[in-house]
């Protein structure tokens, strides 16, 4: 071929070349991969269209054909695509390390349309970023241990998936906070272990807040976004429970000797078999039982209160001593029990019997007082002599026995519990001696002061507006107090400063301001009050009890908004375009809320809409192009605007403040001079002397200052000299002697600067 260059010129110019074509055979040869298989990396967090790696195929020597590339195969779901022109493999959707980290696909190259292909495998592995928290299968769980369980004893295993791989999923345990030392926990296990003993009696149950975290690094999206700390965590809640073990057996309290007259009544009450076991719950519940002894059943046993009574009537000649063997037995797994031989000697009756010396006894005694106080000593006589004359005293059982005991010989009464006038005021005891002669006591139990006044709550909290009228009751406050007379009345009163705005009915309770209430001097009161009974007893006297009052106070729309000056000067240049700032002028409300809440205005100066103020941030902006010459022509005070200026809060009623602002327009060199005539016309004899007057300029500029001040020169028409001019008055003066034959007329250029 025979190929043209030429130029587009008026006359164009050429150049031919010779171009040789060979047409080379066909071969079907495919373009073959650099490599058989890539490996590439891509982070699950990658965004759509993100670059992962390139693939090329060479073509043979000589081809002509262009290499295309596709994938084939390893990706149903179509989360990669391939440039078939470049082999640039990029994403298409978001990827999921723990739904598939690893994909391998097959990418074909295909030269032109050759129906030969090449192919490669590509092994893309997606890496893991830590966008799984640790999570527990449940947020609380539960656990109850034995108290005997040694230190070092695994006592609950804490278990949290994280999905994530490597340090993103490794999960370290940890124990948030803590109740106490008494445990620890493996990081890496999550078992929790016993430190020390625990016991059930000191405490029965610990709540430990059990912390996952994992080792690695959120997604850097999510680092943008929000900021994350480095690791993600989860937490559990595990409540421990320490189970009391059976670790203790019953022990007797009670006597293995007890009498009983033969001529006693079936039921009657020959002994009280006591005993204790330090155990918690079931462990120390005791029952009691007869195991031998009674083959006859002569008595019988209240397995629950251990009173052992009679069943038949007892024979002195028949049977002069009972040997029971009883057992005290917990309710423990496995049970314990202890054993105790009891005596039981059945004794004689005489023909006397003993006789109390009143049949109704009457005392008092004061509540509270520690066991073992006298209360009254009871005494009988037997007209017996011997053994029938010894007299042994009893309580019969009733209501409130239980809180004394009596000296079996001396007939005298104590307490065996400290007594409460609140539960029981009251009590009446049976007694007798040797089960043959009863007397009642009537014991009246005393109040003591040992009940303090109690408020309905330990925290008040009220709102008043601070235009509260002095007097007025703001909340009334009632304690409550369990004991009598004067122990229980209450009497108020206020400690801690408040500051002379509030008081206190001592009576009533009820809180009463007593001076007028200023929000922006105090917003908030914080006192306690204080209830006490009026008891005057020694040594007990006393008692109080206290409540925390907090009183805030509302704001009242009762301040006006002050601009920090009453007149403001600014200045701004002629020429501006319209909303450009001038100056900002502030005025602060010490109300708070709508009523703290300024909004600015113009009041007056404005007729034109010259102006314009942001009403919120009290920038005050022009709104129409300023002209300093159009202001001073227009206005008697050259080139200055005055402005009344109104903040107002958003209170109601609304209050408001005014404020002045001056604004002086500055001039700009905008107007050039103007001569009073385009053209001067002078005529001169030639024979006027050196240094005449021959004329004057003057020209006129619309500015102001150093604007508008002129200067003028001879710019052409004075080539030789004959004229000068002064250039600040524009005179004009002969400097060489004229001659009308020479020359008879001169123009002269005069400018104005």
């Amino acid at each position: 071929l025979t190929v043209s260059a030429r130029d587009g010129g008026g006359l164009p110019s050429a150049s031919n070349a010779a171009v040789t074509v060979n047409i080379l055979q066909t071969v079907l040869v495919p373009a073959i991969f650099e490599r058989s298989r890539y490996t590439f990396s891509v982070p699950e967090d990658a965004p759509e269209d993100s670059v992962i790696g390139t693939v090329k195929a060479r073509e043979p020597p000589n081809s002509l054909e262009v290499v295309t590339y596709r994938i084939c195969s390893g990706d149903p779901h179509g989360k990669f695509s391939i440039d078939p022109q470049f082999g640039i493999i990029r994403t298409k959707k978001q990827l999921d390390h723990e739904a598939q980290s690893v994909l391998v696909l097959t990418v074909q190259s295909q030269l032109g349309k050759s129906p030969i292909y090449s192919s490669t495998q590509v092994s893309i592995s997606v890496t893991d970023i830590n966008d799984n928290p640790p999570v527990f299968l449940t947020k609380s769980d539960k656990v109850t241990i034995s108290h005997s369980q040694p230190p070092g004893t695994a006592v609950y295993i804490a278990h949290a998936e994280d999905k994530d791989s490597g340090l993103n999923g490794a999960i370290k345990y940890s124990i948030a906070s803590k109740q106490s030392n008494a445990f620890s926990i493996d990081p890496s296990l999550g078992v929790i272990n016993l430190t020390r003993t625990v016991f059930a009696e000191k405490q029965q149950e610990y709540t430990l807040h059990i912390a996952a975290e994992d080792g690695g690094s959120p997604p850097l999206t999510s680092l943008l976004a929000i900021n994350l700390t480095e690791r993600r965590l989860d937490s559990l809640a595990v409540k421990i429970v320490i189970l009391d073990i059976n670790d203790n057996s019953p022990s007797f309290m009670s006597s293995p000797l007890s009498y009983v007259m033969e001529d006693v009544e079936v039921g009657f009450l020959v002994h009280h078999i006591t005993a204790k076991d330090p155990d918690e719950g079931r462990n120390g519940q005791v029952t009691y039982h007869i195991l031998s002894g009674n083959e006859n059943k002569v008595f019988v046993l209240d397995k629950i209160t251990g009173l052992l009574t009679t069943a038949q009537l007892l024979d002195h000649e028949v049977q002069e001593c009972y040997s029971l063997i009883v057992m005290a037995l917990d309710d423990g797994s496995p049970a314990l029990s202890a054993t105790q031989v009891l005596n039981i000697i059945v004794l004689d009756v005489n023909d006397d019997t003993p006789v109390f010396l009143k049949q109704l006894y009457k005392t008092a005694v004061h509540e509270n007082q520690d066991p073992g106080a006298f209360v009254i000593k009871v005494e009988a006589v037997d007209r017996d002599a011997g053994l029938n004359s010894l007299l042994q005293y009893e309580i019969l059982p009733g209501a409130g026995y239980e809180k004394f005991k009596m000296n079996s010989d001396s007939g005298e009464l104590i307490t065996a519990a400290s007594l409460d006038r609140e539960a029981q005021e009251v009590f009446s005891i049976k007694g007798s001696p040797s089960r043959s002669s009863t007397a009642q006591l009537c014991l009246t139990v005393l109040d003591e002061n040992d009940h303090s006044p109690l408020f309905a709550k330990t925290q008040y909290e009220i709102s008043v507006t601070e235009d509260l009228e002095e007097g007025t009751a703001i909340l009334d406050l009632s304690a409550s107090d369990e004991d009598n007379g004067l122990n229980g009345e209450v009497m108020y009163s206020l400690i801690d400063d408040t500051y002379g705005a509030f008081a206190i009915d001592s009576v009533t309770g009820s809180i009463v301001s007593t001076k007028a209430l200023d929000r922006e001097t105090k917003s908030q009161y914080t006192f306690r009050a204080v209830a006490s009974d009026c008891s005057t007893h020694f040594p007990r006297s006393t008692t109080v009890t206290f409540c925390g009052v907090t009183v805030l106070i509302q704001d009242v729309n009762d301040n006006v908004p002050k601009f920090e000056q009453s007149y403001y000067k600014a200045s701004i240049w002629e020429g501006q375009s319209p909303k450009t700032d001038i100056i900002q002028v502030f005025a602060t409300d010490l109300d708070s809320g709508l009523n703290g809440e300024t909004e600015y205005s113009i009041l007056s100066g404005n007729e034109n809409a010259t102006f314009l103020i942001d009403s919120t941030r009290g920038i005050l902006t022009t709104n129409t192009g300023l002209d300093y010459e159009h202001t001073s022509s227009y206005r008697e005070m050259a080139s200055s605007h005055q402005l009344v200026l109104l903040a107002s809060d958003r209170g109601t009623p609304s209050l408001n403040s005014t404020a002045t602002v001056l604004i002086t327009v500055l001039d700009v060199n905008d107007n050039p001079p103007v001569f009073g005539s385009p053209e001067y016309h002078v005529h001169v004899k030639e024979s006027v002397p050196i240094g005449s007057h021959i004329t004057e300029v003057s020209a006129k500029d619309c500015d102001a200052g150093t604007n508008a001040e002129i200067t003028y020169a001879i710019i052409s028409g004075n080539d030789r000299g004959h004229f000068c001019l002064d250039g600040r008055t524009g005179s004009v003066n002969l400097t060489k002697a004229l001659d009308y034959e020479d020359t008879m007329k001169f123009t002269l250029i005069i400018q104005a600067t």
